[in-house]
Order: structure tokens, then sequence, then C-alpha cells
């Protein structure tokens, strides 16, 4: 199977790599900074596999049409990586592997449904400058017909990336994607702060936010009708147990659980972006949960307000110390 990965960030530049070193004929896609990098010193990988170079073809735009095209970019530059590469793209398999629910709506605005996966990546790592990722934690990758059942396609790719981690095929994977909107809905905190994940939610107020964040959106979840799906890794009843907690109980645990992530700082996929310079990927995140409110005409007001906080980051440079965060969020009380 000839190989694409579209995007060589923390997802993919592992997953590349990963399915280098087995054997797989894989190219990336990327940026002019990295593509000079990694020609120069191959993709470097670091973490709970150990450490490691390989070297990997690698170009600005597509100049073959590959059987599987891994979407790795973050949602909002799928457009632009989709117009860039449309002439290889129309006969392939895409596989979108974005946070969020939009990904799969976007790709199909250029190329044929059918030939669309969906998947949710479990799985964790960091990039921070080009060429070079830290796998922080182990986690499975869920994929699922985008748009229909199941078919042949979707199968002979969970074999392929069964090879590099435990693959697990979903019959509803929109259920799950909502419910992994949930577990990456809390990045914007540590994104809000400057700070990695372990850091922020050591810290109990910290934590009782992320709470709040759920508890407010499993209400709107719940109003608008939408079924979740437990994820191998984070099942449904984790989530409904603590929004059913006092915040004070949920946040304890809640610390625990983030406290344990991982042995190397783990910074969030929003705060990764921020650190780089770039839009994050927050509208698509706590969006959809202020975006479905909307719909239903329910209340998002902790969620806007931070997506708001993330925008400010992102437009001063400048992060918010705990004090300023706290003081933020007095004034929807």
């Amino acid at each position: 199977m000839k190989i694409a990965v579209i995007g060589s960030g923390a997802i993919g530049g592992l997953v590349a790599a990963y399915l280098k070193i087995k054997g797989q004929g894989v190219s990336v896609v990327a940026l002019p900074d990295t593509v000079n990098k990694v020609r120069e010193t191959g993709l470097k990988i670091s973490g709970i596999r150990g450490d490691f170079s390989v070297a990997i073809d690698i170009s600005e735009k597509l100049d073959f049409c590959p059987d599987l095209a891994i979407f790795a970019t973050k949602t909002q530059d799928i457009e632009s990586a989709v117009r860039r590469n449309h002439e290889f793209l129309q006969d392939s398999v895409i596989l979108t592997t974005q946070n969020g629910l939009q990904a799969e709506k976007i790709v199909a605005r250029f190329v044929p449904a059918e030939n669309i996966i969906s998947s949710i990546v479990m799985f964790g790592s960091t990039y921070l400058e080009p060429g070079k990722i830290v796998h922080n934690f182990e986690g499975s990758w869920i994929i699922g017909s985008a748009f229909g059942i199941n078919n042949a396609k979707v199968i002979e790719v969970s074999s392929v990336l069964n090879q590099i981690f435990p693959v697990i095929v979903a019959e509803d994977i929109k259920g799950m994607k909502y419910l992994k909107v949930f577990v990456n809905a809390n990045n914007c905190i540590p994104a809000i702060l400057g700070t990695s994940m372990q850091e922020a939610f050591s810290d109990l107020e910290v934590s009782k936010i992320s709470m709040a964040i759920w508890k407010e959106a499993f209400d709107i979840v719940s109003r608008s009708g939408i079924k979740l799906e437990s994820l191998p890794d984070f099942p449904l009843e984790r989530l409904t147990k603590l929004t059913s907690m006092p915040l004070e109980e949920s946040a304890k645990i809640y610390s625990g659980i983030m406290l344990g992530l991982s042995k190397e700082p783990f910074y969030g996929s929003i705060l990764q972006s921020i650190k780089r310079g770039k839009a994050s990927e927050i509208d698509y995140i706590n969006g959809e949960f202020v975006n479905l409110a909307k719909a239903n005409n329910l209340g998002a007001l902790l969620n806007e307000k931070l997506i708001s906080l993330v925008h400010q980051v992102e437009r001063t440079g400048k992060f918010f110390t705990k004090e300023e965060l706290f003081k933020e969020l007095m004034s929807l009380r």
C-alpha cells in the first residue's frame, strides 16, 4: 500500500515514523521548514518507545496517487491541504484524524464520501518544533466509515494501522467522536495558562474548572438528544459519574488521572499550536458544544468564555496566571 501522511505534527510525524520502521511505503507532505529539517536530520522520535531517527520521503506537495492518504493537519488546515493535493486524491482512501466533528464534512466537499474513513486517536504525542515528536502515552486507534457502513476499505486500512497501534473498528464512530470532544475539551485550560497538562491539573481549583466544562457540555449534549458511545480508554460511565459528583470530589479524581498521564510533560493540541504561533483548533472542540447549544436554544457560557480567552492568548501571545483566569471566570457567576 502506498501511503501519504499529510501533516507532520504530533500525530502525523509519529504515525509516519512508526509506519516507516514497519516497512510500509510511506511519504510525508509538510510545510517547507519541516521538509528541509527532516531531509537534513530525519524524523526524530522520543518517548515511551525509545529514541530514534528515521529517514523518510518528504515533500511540500503530493506527486503520486496514494492508496491511503492520512490527513493529520489541524481541522482549519484541511481544506487548503486538500486543494493543494486534489489532483492526486480522487481515487485515494482518505483517513481523517482530527479532533472534533467537522473534518469529514470538509473532505467530503472534494472527494467521494465513500472513500472517507473517520478515526479517533487515543494515543498522545507532542510536537513543538519541526521534525521532533515526543510520544507521551499509548492508546488505541479507532476507525469507522465516515458516511455509511464499514466496508472492505475500512478493514484493509485497519490491518495496516494495526501494525503500529491497536485498532478498533467502530460501528458508531460519530457517538464516540462526540465523547472524544469531552476528552479534548479541557485542553483549553493549559493553553490559557501556558503550562503542561500535568502542571495545570495538579491544582484542584483548576481541575474544578475542567469538571464545570464537562457539566455544562454534558447538559447541552443530553438536552440536544445526542447519543454518546464509550471509548476504549474512556468509558461513558466515567463522564456520567464525574459530572454527577460535587465539583470538589470530581476535581480530585480528575486531577489524579491527569497527573498520571505521562512521564514527560504533555502539552495539549491547543497549546502546541499556540506555542508554534499557529491558530488552534479550539473552535472545533469547545466550539462544538457552543454551536450545539445555539442550535437548541441552550446556554454555553463557560465554554464561550474559555474560547474567547484562548483566542486572546492567540492574538497577544500572553498567557494568563491562575489568578487572572479565576478572576475572568468569576464574571460568569
